[in-house]
């Protein structure tokens, strides 16, 4: 199977620039993540706001039009708001979290950060059930009722921020469970809620609590048509570490997903021979809110 041809995704447009800001540096150790974050991974480092900048200039120089801000835990990075801020003179933002650390004063500077830009601010909040007993043999003991906290917080704030959770989430394929967890954002004080459910990456931690791909999970062998490949994330976003740009957000764990040091120098297709391309493609799957 390893000799079969691998088809590419091509770079149809640079339109998003993802930055592992806190690097793979997380409070949290949840069981099904795909780059294991923990407080003691520190495989990519955090990212100061003056390792930021150049990729920033350079994406504006590209024509990127939106920005990720994600890890590990992006409040844990001292700078984020500062990063937040210099992202937002030049596009929409969103900042990927688990919200424990968003405080009453943290959400009034998120508020003012978005209420003197033109473009959107979005905060993505991960929880994974809507009570305690779902979510925390995932994201760790008492950690609902301090994502819910979070939530309140955000909402008091003005801000509306999405919530993702995963097919570990008990009910979130079916309609009548993605119902309830409407219900649920509402009562946690999210009067318009809005809700992403993630398909699992069965890589990192996630390969040890349920299992990793299969051999047949590969797209080695298959013709994909322009159309298709262009439907891919890959097709117009890359990601940057304190290593360099990589493909996209989910395979910086994979030294050959590693494209370039620059932006410039990572505008060309790539070969998609991982596991996880497979999820991508056959799932629709999309790290963009």
């Amino acid at each position: 199977m390893n000799g079969q041809p691998v088809p590419a995704s091509p770079l149809v447009a640079l339109d998003t620039l993802w930055l592992q800001v806190a690097g793979t540096l997380c409070n949290l150790q949840c069981t099904h993540c795909f780059i294991s974050s923990s407080p003691t991974n520190h495989a990519h480092g955090m990212m100061s706001l003056a390792d930021v900048r150049p990729y920033l200039e350079e994406a504006e120089r590209l024509g990127v039009r939106e920005y990720y801000l994600t890890g590990g835990e992006p409040f844990l990075n001292r700078e984020i708001l500062e990063i937040i801020e210099a992202a937002l003179a030049l596009g929409p933002v969103t900042v990927l979290t688990n919200g424990l650390l968003i405080r009453p004063e943290t959400a009034a500077r998120l508020r003012a950060l978005s209420d003197a830009t033109p473009y959107s601010l979005d905060l993505r909040v991960s929880i994974d059930g809507a009570d305690a007993a779902t979510n925390d043999p995932i994201r760790g003991a008492g950690t609902f009722d301090r994502i819910v906290a979070a939530m309140g917080v955000l909402a008091r704030a003005g801000l509306n921020p999405v919530i993702t959770v995963t097919e570990a989430c008990q009910g979130a394929l079916s309609s009548e469970g993605r119902a309830r967890l409407i219900a649920f954002l509402r009562e946690c004080g999210l009067e318009q809620p809005r809700l992403k459910v993630m398909p699992l990456l069965r890589l990192g931690a996630e390969a040890t609590r349920t299992r990793a791909y299969a051999e047949w999970e590969s797209l080695r062998g298959r013709t994909i048509d322009a159309e298709a490949a262009a439907a891919l994330q890959c097709s117009s976003c890359r990601m940057v570490t304190s290593k360099g740009v990589y493909v996209c957000p989910i395979l910086i764990d994979y030294p050959g997903a590693r494209m370039a040091g620059t932006l410039a120098g990572a505008l060309r297709p790539f070969a998609l021979e991982y596991p996880a391309c497979f999820t991508c493609h056959e799932q629709g799957l999309s790290c963009r809110t």
